[in-house]
C-alpha cells in the first residue's frame, strides 16, 4: 500500500542546519471532488469523481544517478525514493548567481557520486555528492569572449560531461577532473541543457536548430531546423531521446519527432491554441521538457496547448488547453504540472481528464498583485510532490488529492530540485547548492 504522508516540513534553504522534513501515514482521501485550497482564481475544475478519481501510484523506487536535465533522456522519473525525515547534510557555493545580466539556468547533474554545476558565469564545477567538497573547477569561456553568460546545462555519460553554452559552443570535459576533451561551434547560442544518449550530444540552439553532435570528438552528424522566432522566453529547453526516437520542442511552438541516426522527420505538431487573446499569446515558445513514456510523448506549450502523442504514428491521443513552462511530471498513469495561471494540477495521463487543481500563490503581494512568482517543479518523492519557488518558499503537496502537506520560507529557487541516491538537491538563486537526506 502506497504511503501517504499528513504533514510534511519542507526544509528551509536559509542558516539553519537542523530543519527536516516531518511525515506520517495519512488516512485516504475522502471520495469527491477535489477543489483549491489556497486563495485565487480557478481556471481548472476536476472533472472525475470517486473510484475514478483514486489516484494510485506504484511504490517510490531508489535512483542511482541524475545525469542530464529532467534526470535520464526520457525525462520520465516516476516515483522516486527518498526519506521520510529529510535533513540538510551539506551547503556550497557553485559560483555567481543570477543577476541583471546572466541568469542561472543549469539544473544539477549527478553521477559517479559527484553533482556536477555551472553558475552564470560559464564556471563548471564538481562537488563530492557525499560531503559537498568541491573537487574542481573550470572556467569554459572561450578565450575571445568576456564573461557575459547566460544559458546552457549539463548531461553526463560515460565520463563525460558535455554543456551546452551562451557562447554558441558545446564543450566536452573529463568527468574526473575537468579537463577539455573537445569543444564545437554550432549555429548560435544555446539556453537549454544537451541531452544525452548511446553516445550521441542533442542541443538546441535559440534559432531552433536541432544539432546532433558525436560524443567521443563532438563531430557534427546532422541537423534539423524549425522556424526561427525573434522572441522566445527566458531560458531553454532539452530533446526527449527514447530508443531511436528524439523528440525536439521549438521556441516556434513546433514539436518534432526525429530519428536519431539521420534526423528525417518522423511526425510534426504545433503547440499553440487560438483562443488565447493576452498579449502574452505572441509567445509560442516550448519551454518546457517534452516527456517519452511507454510509448507515448506529452508536451506542454506556453501558449495553452497539453497534448499526448503517439510516438511511433504521431497521433494525437488527447490535448488540453492547459499552457505551462514547467516540465510536467509522469508517475505511474498519471501526470502533474503547474500551469500558466500557478495551478497545480493531477490528470489522468491516458485521458488527460483533471483529476484535481490546487491554487499556488501567484503575487508576492497578493493585495497589490504586484512580484508576479515563478513555481518550479513538481518533482515526485516518497508520496509527495515538491515545488520550489521564486520568491523564497517550498511547498509540498500530497499527490493523492493535492492537499498542502507543508510550507517552508528558503531562499529563492528558480531551478526543479534533482534526486538522486535518496538525496534530494536544490539550487538557490544565489548559487547555493543544499542537499538534504
Amino acid at each position: 500500500m502506497n504511503r501517504r504522508l499528513l504533514l510534511v516540513v519542507v526544509a528551509a534553504l536559509g542558516l539553519s542546519a537542523c530543519s527536516d522534513w516531518i511525515g506520517e501515514k495519512e488516512a485516504p482521501p475522502l471520495p469527491g471532488k477535489r477543489i483549491s485550497v489556497l486563495s485565487g482564481e480557478r481556471n481548472l475544475a476536476p472533472e472525475l469523481s470517486g473510484e475514478a478519481a483514486t489516484i494510485k501510484l506504484p511504490p517510490p523506487e531508489p535512483n542511482e544517478d541524475w545525469p542530464q536535465a529532467g534526470g535520464y533522456s526520457n525525462h520520465a522519473m516516476h516515483h522516486m525514493e527518498v526519506g521520510d525525515h529529510l535533513q540538510r547534510i551539506w551547503r556550497s557555493s557553485i559560483g555567481e548567481g543570477s543577476t541583471k545580466r546572466a541568469k542561472l539556468l543549469a539544473q544539477p547533474v549527478i553521477a559517479e557520486g559527484r553533482v556536477f554545476t555551472l553558475d552564470s558565469s560559464a564556471e563548471v564545477r564538481a562537488f563530492d555528492a557525499h560531503t559537498g567538497a568541491k573537487l574542481w573547477a573550470f572556467d569554459i569561456t572561450p578565450n575571445d569572449e568576456d564573461d557575459t553568460f547566460s544559458g546552457g546545462g549539463l548531461a553526463y555519460e560515460d565520463g563525460q560531461l558535455f554543456i551546452s553554452t551562451g557562447f554558441a559552443q558545446v564543450v566536452s570535459l573529463d568527468a574526473g577532473n575537468g579537463h577539455v576533451l573537445w569543444r564545437q561551434s554550432l549555429s548560435g547560442p544555446m539556453r537549454g541543457a544537451p541531452t544525452v544518449r548511446a553516445g550521441r550530444v542533442f542541443v538546441i540552439t535559440v534559432d531552433n536548430q536541432t544539432h546532433a553532435l558525436a560524443a567521443e570528438d563532438g563531430a557534427v552528424l546532422w541537423s534539423h531546423q524549425g522556424i526561427s522566432e525573434a522572441a522566445s522566453l527566458l531560458g531553454g529547453t532539452s530533446p526527449a531521446v527514447d530508443g531511436n526516437v528524439v523528440v525536439v520542442p521549438y521556441s516556434s511552438g513546433e514539436l518534432f519527432a526525429l530519428r536519431v541516426d539521420n534526423g528525417s522527420v518522423l511526425w510534426q505538431e504545433q503547440l499553440t491554441t487560438v483562443r488565447r487573446t493576452d498579449g502574452a499569446a505572441s509567445l509560442t515558445d516550448i519551454r518546457a521538457r517534452p516527456i517519452i513514456d511507454r510509448g507515448r510523448v506529452y508536451a506542454i506549450g506556453h501558449a495553452d496547448l497539453l497534448v499526448a502523442v503517439d510516438l511511433r504514428t504521431g497521433r494525437r491521443l488527447w490535448e488540453r488547453e492547459i499552457g505551462g513552462i514547467q516540465s510536467p511530471w509522469v508517475g505511474g498513469d498519471y501526470l502533474f504540472l503547474v500551469n500558466n495561471n500557478n495551478e497545480a494540477v493531477a490528470l489522468d495521463a491516458k485521458t488527460g481528464k483533471v483529476l484535481w487543481v490546487t491554487q499556488l500563490q501567484m503575487w508576492d503581494d497578493e493585495e497589490d498583485r504586484t512580484g508576479r512568482i515563478i513555481w518550479t517543479g513538481p518533482i515526485l518523492a516518497s508520496d509527495r510532490l515538491i515545488l520550489a519557488s521564486s520568491h523564497g518558499k517550498l511547498l509540498s503537496l500530497s499527490p493523492y488529492d493535492g492537499a498542502v502537506l507543508g510550507t517552508e520560507k528558503s531562499d529563492g529557487v528558480s531551478i526543479a530540485p534533482s534526486v538522486a541516491q535518496g538525496v534530494v538537491y536544490f539550487l538557490t538563486d544565489d548559487a547555493d547548492l543544499v542537499a538534504y537526506r
